[in-house]
């Protein structure tokens, strides 16, 4: 074939969904090392500024990195007994509840009746409804909890290793870049969006779940710390981890206090949770993640079906990274972003560009970052004992994506 020669377009979007469809099998083959690997690698990039913070004060290097892996194992076993004693909360107060909710199911199929919905169907209905189902349901969630301590030794042993090679990062990406900068900028941005999207979530999901703990305790709803735990934990997932935050304190508040405190809980979680994590977080975010709304939800979908509810979780920072790594380090492939991103960016007369994440019109400009204090600074800015390649330093951060010339 001519070196000039390429493939007609139709089989190279044909050869494409191919290969997709191949590396997605594997993954969903693969999910059980994916999940977790992804995971670690995440928390360690969270945790990771500590240590620059450690060395640029002073601190030995080998002790920087033990209180960085201290506080890797810290936040990891932190969110792990949140969700295992809720869990277990709820299991232990559902059966007190079990009269109330038998109560509440006969007068739901005395109405249906009067409807003239049929005896088979109400006393089918009335089975489904069973409270002591529930409980049994939430009993099999926490041995489901339980029985994923085996995993959390090869999480550990994985997050060790992580946190350890974490500290030559830097040293790392440069050299990366001398030969790929354009894979190596992709990266940087990754860990740069990564941080920055999970830290504000973070505090948005603490401040929405103090809030709503303090308002359902004085509403008289039993359990109120539990269910702001439970909105924390859930603001990790995007538009779905609302509804599951949601329904559990309706209900319990429907079984004791009647339709009246059910429909304040509802009121309360849909005007304080909207104007948290729809109006305040993505302000405070901004466009650091270049994810649209749609292909943030379809991807949440994708990759929880993928990877199963660590993908849910992890859905935005997969996506982030499958982005930058196959359209923003692209140039012929850059145009996609104006379909995928957050703000189309209009790419210069002279060919596509990549959007630099301290210019104005990604939206990253001038907004909130608890994660860097200088707009546009690489994402691993800490000194290393690996020296820097001469052509740049170390706190270089993100840089445009080079044309496609450069190697």
């Amino acid at each position: 074939m001519p070196e000039n020669a390429s493939l007609p377009r139709a089989a190279t979007v044909l050869l494409g969904a191919a290969g997709a469809v191949v590396a997605a099998a594997g993954l969903y083959a693969a999910a059980w090392l994916v999940g977790p690997v992804f995971l670690a690698l995440v928390v360690v990039i969270v945790v990771h500024p500590l240590h620059g913070r450690l060395r640029r004060a002073g601190v030995p290097g080998w002790l920087a990195t033990t209180v960085l892996l201290l506080a890797i194992y810290g936040l990891l076993l932190a969110q792990s007994a949140v969700v295992v004693v809720s869990i277990a909360r709820l299991v232990t107060v559902l059966p007190g509840y079990a009269a109330e909710a038998n109560q509440l199911v006969s007068g739901f199929t005395a109405q249906a009746a009067a409807f003239g919905v049929g005896a088979e169907q109400l006393q089918a209905l009335a089975s489904s409804l069973d409270a002591r189902r529930v409980t049994t349901l939430a009993a099999g969630m926490l041995l489901q909890v339980a029985g994923l301590a085996g995993n959390l030794i090869f999480l550990f042993s994985l997050l060790l290793f992580l946190g350890i090679e974490s500290t030559a990062a830097s040293a790392r990406l440069d050299a990366v870049a001398a030969v790929r900068p354009a894979i190596a900028d992709a990266l940087r941005r990754f860990a740069y969006g990564t941080r920055r999207f999970l830290v504000v979530t973070t505090v948005v999901g603490l401040v929405t779940g103090l809030l709503d703990a303090v308002l359902l305790a004085a509403l008289g709803v039993p359990l109120a710390v539990l269910w702001g735990l439970l909105v924390f934990i859930t603001n990790y997932i995007p538009y779905i981890g609302f509804w599951i935050g949601f329904f559990p304190p309706v209900l319990l508040a429907l079984l004791a206090g009647g339709p009246g405190m059910a429909l304040a809980v509802s009121v309360v979680f849909i005007v304080l949770n909207f104007v948290l994590t729809s109006l305040v977080q993505p302000r405070f975010v901004g466009n650091a993640v270049g994810l649209s709304v749609s292909v943030t939800l379809v991807a949440l979908v994708f990759w929880a079906w993928l990877l199963g509810p660590l993908g849910a979780v992890l859905a935005v920072p997969l996506t982030l990274l499958v982005k930058l790594l196959l359209v923003d380090a692209d140039p012929r492939a850059q145009w996609m972003d104006a379909l995928l991103g957050s703000t189309p960016v209009a790419a210069p007369a002279g060919g596509p560009a990549a959007p630099d994440p301290a210019a104005d019109d990604t939206g990253t400009s001038g907004t909130f970052d608890p994660t860097d204090p200088a707009p546009g600074a690489g994402p691993f800015p800490e000194p290393t004992s690996d020296p820097a390649p001469a052509g740049r330093p170390l706190d270089a951060g993100p840089q445009a994506a080079p044309d496609a010339r450069q190697p």
